[in-house]
């Protein structure tokens, strides 16, 4: 069954959270953003050293795009050598209740995680997955 009054509609109108999750919970982008909310100003390498498992290329390539939406602030300082901070924006900053949110919710990772198992554990019904949408 379809609903009718759903076509035609924008991606953005029909769920108006997507431009925000494609945004801001892209791969790297949350503890980018994270880190700079809960630990205030880092340089690049600071950054490198709490975010262990992304690349200084990924870490450059997202700092310039938080940079570009105006999460992120990158302050130059022109000393011998150069010195260069990351800092989170007011803007950035009105995502700590999301945050907040996200970090309370995640006591339930035990429980996703049970299911997952749960899931993955079931034979399936016929002797073959099921396959299209749930019932």
């Amino acid at each position: 069954m379809t609903n009718d009054t759903a076509v035609g509609i924008p991606p953005e109108q029909a769920c108006p959270i997507a431009p925000v999750v494609d945004i801001v919970f892209s791969r790297w982008t949350t503890p980018i953003l994270w880190v700079l909310n809960e630990y205030g100003r880092h340089r690049f390498v600071e950054l490198e050293r709490r975010i262990t498992t992304i690349t200084p290329k990924v870490l450059t390539d997202r700092l310039r795009q938080l940079e570009r939406d105006g999460l992120v602030v990158r302050t130059y300082h022109p000393e011998v050598p150069p010195r260069v901070e990351y800092e989170i924006t007011e803007l950035g900053r009105s995502l700590s209740p999301v945050f907040e949110a996200l970090a309370k919710w995640s006591v339930n990772i035990g429980e996703v995680e049970q299911a997952r198992l749960d899931y993955d554990t079931r034979k399936p019904v016929g002797g073959q997955a099921s396959r299209g949408r749930p019932r």
